[in-house]
């Protein structure tokens, strides 16, 4: 009887381990690349006060690393508007672009 319960129990424990390690590569992030990542630390400092710069104020409302127009991109809301703003690894502007909340892409036409 002990040997049937130490057989059980190491499946179980297997089991486990394995699905532990699913939901720990599920939780840690969508793309190999970085893609959907949220900016952190002491680089979102620095990103986020570049971008409030560039926008003249506002709240920061979300973050990516490794975004497909920049290293890193800061979304700004001020005013009603959406404005991401696109970092290169030194913290340097490349791009910005503004939506009015609630506009479609397509300048709202269609």
């Amino acid at each position: 009887m002990q040997k049937r319960t130490k057989i059980i129990a190491g499946a179980a424990a297997a089991v486990a381990l394995a699905g532990g390690w699913t939901g720990a590569a599920l939780a840690g992030g969508n793309d190999d690349d970085g893609h959907d990542q949220p900016i952190t630390g002491e680089a979102l400092s620095k990103a986020s006060a570049v971008a409030l710069g560039e926008t003249g104020g506002g709240k920061v409302t979300g973050s990516e690393i490794h975004d497909e127009e920049g290293y890193y991109e800061v979304e700004v809301t001020k005013d009603g508007k959406s404005t991401d703003v696109h970092l290169d690894q030194n913290f340097k502007v490349l791009t910005s672009s503004s939506d009015k909340e609630g506009d479609r892409s397509d300048g709202g036409k269609g």
